[in-house]
């Protein structure tokens, strides 16, 4: 794939979770798969980070950490990693957003960095972040190459990061769009397109051709029983990724 656009914002995408921007902090909302997602997302991006930056347990483990969250939505990660002291920036390119984001954080008392822009404005003012949360944004992207270059230009060496994103299989589209679109009614129709999902595999060989090393990866399920999600061998639909530089 070429860099071609110059830009990564895909005005349809942005335009879909615009129009329900509204609901982000509504945990029976149309945003329910991301609250029911996010103590997954959290536990695993603590576990990562203790373990590579050696941090210590206390209230705020992650001062002295400053962190990209880029397509942040309406804060669901910010908030909380936030809490835990570090230094973030969250990114949206939907201006919506960053407004419901804003408010909400306000509200919440924390004093939060959002910005309506892209990775490539941030990477172009010469931004830098020892960890990236790269978190279910990459497939709604126009350019990922232009995108993820973006993003590894703004990791400081010895940095990390996460990168979760939904796998291109036939498995992925019946759940990810037909379950959860069509049939649960959980997203709007037309959320995802399934062919800008991404193979593990495919994703590996674009991130370390820009020079970052994998660490780690796993898989996440949804247990329809239970009603939650989990981390799994399983990469089949949704997977997270870790990269180091």
């Amino acid at each position: 794939m070429s860099q071609k656009t110059q830009t990564t914002i895909d005005p349809e995408d942005v335009a879909n979770f615009v129009k329900i921007a509204e609901q982000w902090w509504d945990p029976k909302g149309k945003f329910a798969p991301l609250h029911k997602f996010n103590p997954v997302r959290l536990k695993y991006i603590r576990e990562q980070l203790f373990e590579h930056f050696k941090l210590e347990q206390s209230a705020r483990p992650y001062e002295g950490l400053r962190i990209l969250d880029i397509g942040c939505g309406g804060g669901l990660l910010t908030e909380p990693i936030s809490r835990l002291g570090a230094e973030i920036i969250g990114a949206d390119a939907a201006e919506k957003n960053i407004k419901i984001a804003s408010a909400h954080a306000i509200d919440q008392g924390l004093e939060i960095d959002y910005r309506a822009t892209t990775s490539e404005d941030l990477a172009e003012a010469g931004e830098t972040f020892d960890v990236i949360l790269n978190m279910e944004v990459i497939e709604h992207v126009a350019d990922v190459p232009l995108f993820l270059s973006s993003c590894v230009k703004m990791l400081k060496p010895g940095g990390v990061m996460f990168v979760a994103t939904l796998n291109r299989n036939v498995k992925s589209y019946l759940m990810a769009i037909i379950g959860v679109e069509y049939v649960l009614g959980w997203l709007p129709k037309g959320t995802h397109d399934w062919h800008k999902f991404i193979i593990p595999a495919e994703l590996k060989l674009m991130v370390e051709d820009l020079g970052l090393n994998l660490k780690q990866e796993t898989g996440v399920r949804y247990n329809p029983l239970s009603d939650k999600f989990s981390l799994a061998d399983d990469m089949s639909i949704n997977y997270i990724q870790l990269y180091s530089k």
